[in-house]
């Protein structure tokens, strides 16, 4: 991360359904790209199920990121690590995964 810019923190949800998948095949999915979150200032991760409706999921990415890259979130969007990642998830739930960007407004960084 770079020194002089400061940090802004970031909540991602991944949600897809994915009737046919095994939690615990999606849970190694998740522990497998551990490094990927990681590169992008990745804090926390956590794979949610439907209590309700099993075959819905949300991915949880809790991140930290210098504010000029959060700036740049549609360049990075582009990178081809991310896309990689987004077609190892598409693999498993199809083309209907919908991705939210949150920001915290208790502490709005």
């Amino acid at each position: 991360m770079a020194q002089d810019s400061p940090v802004v923190r970031r909540t991602l949800h991944f949600k897809f359904t994915a009737p046919s998948a095994d939690p615990q095949q999606l849970l190694s999915l998740v522990q497998a790209a551990a490094p990927f979150y990681q590169w992008f200032g990745g804090k926390d991760v956590r794979l949610l199920q439907n209590a309700d409706d099993p075959g819905r999921f949300i991915q949880v990415i809790e991140y930290e990121a210098p504010a000029d890259v959060e700036l740049n979130r549609q360049r990075i969007a582009g990178d081809v690590r991310v896309q990689a990642y987004l077609q190892a998830w598409r693999s498993v739930a199809g083309d209907a995964i919908e991705i939210d960007v949150y920001r915290d407004v208790a502490n709005s960084s």
